[in-house]
């Protein structure tokens, strides 16, 4: 029997898992750094960004650190997260699972070749 695979990560926790992926952010960077890798087709609400990083956070998928970020205009009430290894894997296994989606979607001609 293969091991049980974690369920799909929703939109959003995928999307702060990726950028968790470059290095630690605070929350107002993770909300700029997902607007610009979206070009501006997903605009999140803080509340709705803060909930999902308590999940992930509850799942072991991420996690606060105290490293302060050595910028002298940086609020030192910024709580900045990372991503954990689990986090890391979850994100791997929800890429894997969208290329094969976009592979599915290709070979039925629902995206251009060149896409």
């Amino acid at each position: 029997m293969a091991p049980e695979s974690p369920p799909p990560l929703r939109p959003i926790e995928f999307e702060i898992l990726l950028t968790l992926a470059g290095g630690e952010r605070h929350g107002y960077a993770i909300l700029q750094e997902t607007e610009e890798r979206s070009q501006g087709t997903l605009r999140l609400e803080t509340g709705t960004m803060y909930r999902a990083l308590r999940r992930l956070v509850e799942a072991g998928l991420a996690r606060p650190t105290e490293r302060r970020q050595p910028d002298p205009q940086d609020d030192e009430r910024r709580r900045y997260y990372a991503i954990t290894a689990e986090g890391r894997r979850a994100a791997e296994l929800e890429a894997l699972r969208l290329s094969r989606l976009v592979a599915a979607a290709r070979s039925a001609r629902l995206l251009p070749l060149g896409t």
